[in-house]
């Protein structure tokens, strides 16, 4: 493709990708295709010569469309907002052809400059305060653009884990038995909230450290007295507690941990305090809901991510530290051939960072900051918050379903007052149908279905649409639920409702099962359902029926008994757990069922 055809088809994608946003309401949110879709489709190896690029375009539709979720569309409501906007689209594309790599002032000053002015814009509009800018060359913090939220928490955690190795060093200098450094990092303990994300769980296991999840309170926010009564039993026991991650605006209900509680907390005990905003951390360029972020000035780190919610596309994640020392101590290297004459002078991103090279995000952030203004952005989020008031009017109307949590921005959380097996099928046959997409959580002991409001092309009449869309399937649902009651039926799933061809595939937000599914042919779910094969072993199991435990040590030891198995899971799935019991059924694939009943003693316990 030389310069004159690069022109011609640089203005068509331009054209299919105005058309493909400004119809996005045609598509199925969410795609009727299964895993390995494409291999039946595209040759399993290159072409030897080049093709025509109407060839290679004209492919987009047949075969990548097909698979597509579609996060633009006001019908997606599933996860957080994945946005962009045109001055985004434009900014990327631009960034793209000067393509050059930021990793140190020298290698593209403009890149590093516009980063340090932006991130200063960025940090000034949450209302984040000024030492965690910089704002001159006196200053020790300033923000940086990552690429998402976990990359953030794992670079502080490591930086973190730093500065308490450090300072232990520094406190026992004079002791002759002085640790080395790997027995220090086998001593250190982190804690968050058991709603915080799971790539706080993921840092850990990176950084080698042990990590404490405290229990949250009746809003889901971490509760701090038992995190001083954590720290306090760590410390008995000769472990040295370093890092706390709060979170403004957890995953499952968009809670808010307190950081004008837990701030001075981690300020005695002289705590590395991360706050992960990643969702709501766009909102605060709203006044009103600064609310959440008073105590920040406890923080050594923030991050949040703009390309959630204020229509940057991914990836763009703004992060800020008081002390950039700190991440210089954990990330500097520095061979002769990355230094140049300004080093010491400019800011190396670099040591910044876990990659050595970045991208040019800056472009894009300016170009939307500047096309959208700060009030442009804040009417963006106002009125996304408004469609999620709207949705909640809409179900306090229908005494079917249940909120299990306050609404907070534009996240609702809610569920059928009939239970938590009723709700997973709602649902399984919402993303069945694909006219709307969304995603489960685990609150506790109850299973809820998310439904946040992400685009920005939604409105007043998308939202009554969508929620006649659930009501509707929840009729349905209810009714064969009662129908089978009649006819003696109790399972909680039959299996139909259990294979992945009936409902699709979506991620489970949370590690903790709410019913036993189908997980391939040597592998079967347990129903209770009289004239299934299983029923015998089913009426013995039923006394270990007890609520299920909830606690991270308990997920994590589900987690690793289903890898120790060798077998393959789907992403969704997770095998029931019950009274601390984990059970097996070695069975021969579903065909064979009843031909090979499951004998008594091929359940075990492990």
């Amino acid at each position: 493709m030389d310069f004159d055809e690069y022109r011609i088809r640089g203005k068509e994608m331009v054209d299919y990708i105005a058309n493909y946003l400004e119809n996005i309401r045609s598509r199925r949110v969410y795609p009727d295709v299964k895993p390995g879709y494409m291999l039946e489709l595209i040759p399993h190896s290159a072409p030897l010569n080049a093709e025509p690029w109407d060839d290679v375009f004209g492919d987009v539709e047949k075969y990548i469309m097909p698979g597509i979720t579609h996060w633009q569309s006001p019908y997606m409501h599933a996860y957080f907002p994945a946005l962009n906007s045109f001055p985004s689209l434009l900014g990327d594309m631009l960034a793209d052809a000067i393509n050059c790599l930021g990793f140190t002032w020298a290698s593209s000053p403009a890149c590093t400059e516009l980063e340090i002015l932006i991130m200063n814009w960025l940090g000034k509009m949450i209302g984040l305060t000024d030492d965690f800018l910089h704002i001159n060359s006196e200053s020790t913090g300033g923000g940086v653009i990552q690429t998402t939220s976990s990359e953030s928490t794992l670079i502080c955690l490591l930086a973190g884990r730093t500065e308490a190795i450090r300072r232990y060093r520094i406190d026992n200098a004079v002791d002759e038995n002085n640790l080395d450094d790997s027995e220090i990092n086998s001593r250190l303990v982190a804690y968050c909230s058991d709603q915080a994300h799971s790539s706080v769980e993921k840092a850990g296991l990176i950084g080698l450290v042990k990590l404490r999840y405290i229990e949250s309170d009746e809003n889901y926010s971490l509760q701090v007295d038992k995190l001083i009564e954590a720290i306090k039993l760590d410390r008995q026991k000769n472990l040295i507690p370093f890092f706390v991650c709060a979170t403004l605006g957890t995953t499952a209900a968009c809670a808010f941990d307190n950081l004008e509680t837990i701030g001075p907390v981690c300020e005695r005990e002289n705590l590395w305090l991360h706050v992960d905003a990643a969702y709501a951390g766009s909102s605060f360029i709203c006044p009103e809901f600064r609310r959440w972020l008073k105590g920040v000035h406890f923080a050594q780190s923030f991050a949040f991510n703009p390309s959630k919610w204020l229509m940057v596309n991914f990836d763009c994640t703004a992060m800020w530290v008081k002390n950039c020392e700190t991440l210089h101590r954990t990330f500097n290297v520095e061979p002769l051939y990355l230094r140049h004459e300004n080093s010491g002078h400019g800011i190396d991103y670099m040591h910044w960072q876990i990659p050595l090279s970045k991208r040019f995000r800056a472009l894009k952030l300016w170009f939307v900051i500047r096309c959208y203004g700060i009030k442009g952005l804040q009417n963006h989020i106002r009125e996304g918050v408004k469609r999620a008031q709207k949705f909640e009017s809409l179900l306090k109307t229908d005494s079917r379903f249940l909120i299990p949590a306050t609404r907070h921005l534009g996240l609702v959380v809610f569920c059928l007052q009939k239970g938590n097996h009723l709700t997973e099928i709602l649902l399984k046959r919402l993303n069945t149908r694909g006219n709307i997409h969304c995603v489960p959580a685990a609150l506790k002991d109850k299973y809820v279905i998310r439904f946040t409001v992400t685009s920005q092309y939604t409105t007043d009449e998308d939202i009554i649409r969508d929620w006649n869309e659930i009501k509707e399937a929840a009729t349905i649902i209810i009714s064969e639920h009662e129908q089978a009651s009649k006819t003696n039926s109790v399972g909680k799933h039959m299996l139909a409702e259990t294979k992945l061809g009936t409902f699709g595939t979506s991620l489970l937000l949370s590690n903790t099962p709410m019913s036993p599914k189908v997980v391939n042919g040597s592998f079967a779910a347990i129903f209770e359902k009289e004239d299934s094969v299983l029923s015998p072993w089913t009426q013995w199991l039923s006394q270990f029926h007890n609520e299920t435990k909830m606690s991270p040590t308990f997920q994590r030891r589900t987690r690793g008994d289903m890898f120790r198995s060798g077998k393959q899971f789907s992403l969704d799935s997770r095998l029931n757990m019950v009274n601390k019991l984990f059970f097996r059924i070695n069975i021969s694939p579903l065909p064979e069922l009843h031909k090979n009943p499951v004998k008594e003693e091929e359940i075990k316990e492990e």
